[in-house]
């Protein structure tokens, strides 16, 4: 028997809903209904409609509509989202109507008036990741509407979405770029980032940053890293960037699996962290120069430090450690607690997930206001996928570098956070002993994570450039 025909077409997917639209019925459903009604009727089926879409399929708060062409569906997306905006400046946040809209360009099947696909299902996921009033588009939409539009597109990397097999580069429509965060931050200390990619040995995308003026600085990547959003956290990443920016030219990277680094990578490893680093420096034409490691970073600055010595002037360790779980005294109170980080990540990675965000925060920065928790909750979201978050803190946990501290023949500064909880802070007095001359510094506070507002900051700054300025 022959089989049915199938009628494929490529086509721009437009998929939208409601940002908290549970919430938004549990407070008022009779309300929420009516204005989500008056909305569509005045504003979302007009614009698709004016723009040549149609609408595919409705279902409670979402929308799925079908273009002909990429620059309309983009076009449309825009005009509704303003139109929004400006629809919700006399409504109460509690009340507001806020969409997120993803889009994607794809192969769909058309069953009557409705559309199927990976093409449809890649735009539903964009959506779910979008931010409040935002819009986020794949690659394949980005290519064909860049250089097209008033508009402007923050990378967000190549995402692992749910139930879709390959990682999607995705990319965020800046409705106003001005109205950025970060973009305001670096306007107003009259900063600009370059962002540029390299490629590893292994073939894995490497993305990494330069900034500011003056000679250069090397950071090195770690666990929880996006370029662009660091600028716009609240938290230590901030002013730290800053300050170093104001004095240096500041160059970092995102590790591989992380920010806008590739995600989908094979090896994960002190010796491809290594190389990372080394292809890092080339790429960007460093000669000599200070490395500041951070965290897990610091086992690889430690390593790149012994492999080139001629080529780091400084080592500064902060909040670091030479080994984790193959250390000989370790507890059983610690393995138990590595055990359920990595149980709870698997699960809650970027997810407003109260158990996991009450133990990972608790760690990280105990002392944390609520827009910093906040912060931090979509810097998991945006730096890493949960499987990869996993890999991640398995490689890391195993990494051991006590062999090499004797090795280390540069001015080295270790710096920690004395009642740090996430590393405790005699680790961080192991690598300074361990490293011939090191000086190690303890600063009052318990947030392995600086923060704005933590008593050991404007230490960390002095000692750092006092360093900096007076080691030869």
């Amino acid at each position: 028997m022959e089989k049915a025909r199938v009628e494929r077409h490529l086509a721009a997917i437009l998929a939208a809903d409601v940002a908290g639209y549970s919430l938004l019925m549990g407070t008022d459903e009779v309300g929420t209904l009516a204005r989500l009604k008056i909305h569509r009727g005045e504003l979302l089926d007009p614009a698709i409609e004016m723009h040549r879409g149609h609408i595919a399929n409705t279902a409670g708060d979402s929308i799925l509509a079908e273009f002909g062409s990429v620059v309309d569906a983009v076009t449309c997306a825009i005009e509704i989202q303003r139109g929004m905006l400006e629809r919700n400046l006399e409504i109460p946040p509690d009340q507001r109507i806020e969409l997120r809209i993803g889009i994607n360009l794809g192969d769909v099947i058309s069953e009557g008036t409705d559309i199927f696909g990976d093409g449809v299902n890649v735009a539903a996921r964009l959506e779910s990741i979008a931010d409040r009033g935002g819009i986020c588009i794949s690659r394949q939409v980005l290519d064909q509407v860049e250089g097209k539009l008033d508009v402007t597109y923050r990378e967000l990397g190549r995402q692992n979405l749910k139930n879709i097999a390959k990682p999607v580069e995705v990319y965020a429509v800046r409705l106003d770029a001005a109205a950025s965060p970060g973009s305001r931050f670096l306007a107003t200390a009259n900063l600009k980032q370059e962002i540029r990619y390299c490629k590893a040995p292994d073939g894995v995308r490497l993305a990494y940053a330069t900034v500011g003026k003056g000679p250069p600085v090397l950071k090195s990547a770690h666990w929880l890293s996006h370029l662009e959003y660091d600028w716009e956290l609240p938290l230590f990443s901030q002013q730290f960037l800053l300050r170093l920016a104001k004095a240096h030219t500041l160059i970092r990277y995102d590790a591989r699996g992380n920010g806008l680094s590739d995600w989908d990578v094979h090896e994960l490893s002190l010796d491809a962290w290594l190389s990372d680093m080394e292809t890092v420096a080339d790429a960007a034409g460093l000669g000599r120069f200070p490395l500041i490691g951070f965290s897990q970073g610091c086992l690889i600055s430690i390593a790149y430090a012994v492999r080139h010595p001629e080529r780091v002037s400084h080592l500064i360790l902060y909040g670091g450690f030479a080994a984790l779980a193959k250390r000989p005294n370790v507890t059983a109170a610690e393995r138990e607690g590595l055990a359920a980080m990595k149980t709870l990540m698997g699960q809650g990675w970027g997810a407003n997930n109260p158990a996991f965000r009450q133990l990972f925060t608790s760690l990280m920065m105990p002392a944390a206001t609520k827009e910093q928790m906040e912060a931090f909750n979509e810097l998991q979201r945006l730096s890493a996928s949960p499987a990869c978050a996993v890999r991640y803190l398995e490689a890391v946990v195993n990494l051991d570098v006590r062999e090499l501290l004797s090795q280390v023949k540069v001015p080295t500064l270790v710096i920690h956070v004395r009642d740090d909880r996430l590393v405790r802070s005699e680790l961080g007095r192991e690598l300074a002993a361990g490293i011939p001359g090191a000086r190690f510094v303890a600063l009052p506070g318990k947030n392995h994570l600086l923060l704005e507002q933590d008593p050991g900051l404007p230490q960390f700054f002095e000692e750092l450039e006092d360093f900096l300025k007076n080691t030869i």
